[in-house]
């Protein structure tokens, strides 16, 4: 009759079969790397499958309250100022980037309204300047687009960048947002740009 302990597994100690410690760490550890992997593969999943929607600002509705630059999880903001050039006036003047009292229409830093000097004043012939947003500085404080809805003629607007977008379920910006300006958008169609009012 065989012996009764001959068909169990020897302990790691003994030198046999049995797995060794470091051999069940391994597993362990490569386990632990397969179901992170599942994990990214399903965050990587549900954000392709919430792809076909992205956020963006119709820019009829916004109102520059100021809270696309405070409530973004992202810091800076995925919230930029554009600028529908075909709209602007190429003022010399202009009240989205200048002070509401400058000492001088020029570029220095106590006339500019923009905090972070996110954008360039350049002149083109006498007596127009053209005026590009540099969206690297850009906070999405929108100041320079309230200046120019209230003086100007709106040519300057916000959108979000989906370049940097995490495109997140519940937008938190949405959620503050007091005009309901923040929507889902097919995402090949992502911005709502001025002049370009979006179908309802």
């Amino acid at each position: 009759m065989a012996d009764a302990h001959q068909h169990a597994p020897e302990s790691p100690a003994s030198g046999g079969a049995g797995p060794s410690r470091r051999d069940f760490l391994r597993q362990s550890l490569r386990g632990a790397a397969f179901l992170a992997l599942g994990g990214a593969a399903g965050f990587l999943a549900s954000r392709t499958a919430r792809a076909g929607n992205i956020w963006q600002i119709d820019p009829y509705l916004c109102v520059q309250c100021g809270k696309c630059a405070t409530h973004c999880v992202l810091n800076p903001s995925a919230v930029k100022c554009v600028h529908a050039y075909e709209m602007c006036g190429y003022c010399e003047l202009c009240t989205a980037f200048f002070e509401p009292d400058p000492n001088g229409l020029n570029t220095g830093a106590e006339n500019q309204l923009c905090p972070t000097g996110a954008i360039v004043r350049t002149f083109v012939e006498d007596p127009y300047f053209e005026y590009r947003i540099t969206e690297d500085l850009c906070i999405g404080c929108a100041k320079c687009v309230k200046g120019c809805t209230a003086f100007g003629n709106g040519s300057m607007h916000l959108q979000v960048r989906h370049d940097r977008c995490l495109n997140c379920n519940e937008c938190s910006i949405a959620v503050a947002c007091p005009a309901g300006a923040f929507k889902r958008v097919p995402a090949n169609r992502p911005y709502l740009m001025k002049g370009k009012r979006s179908e309802p």
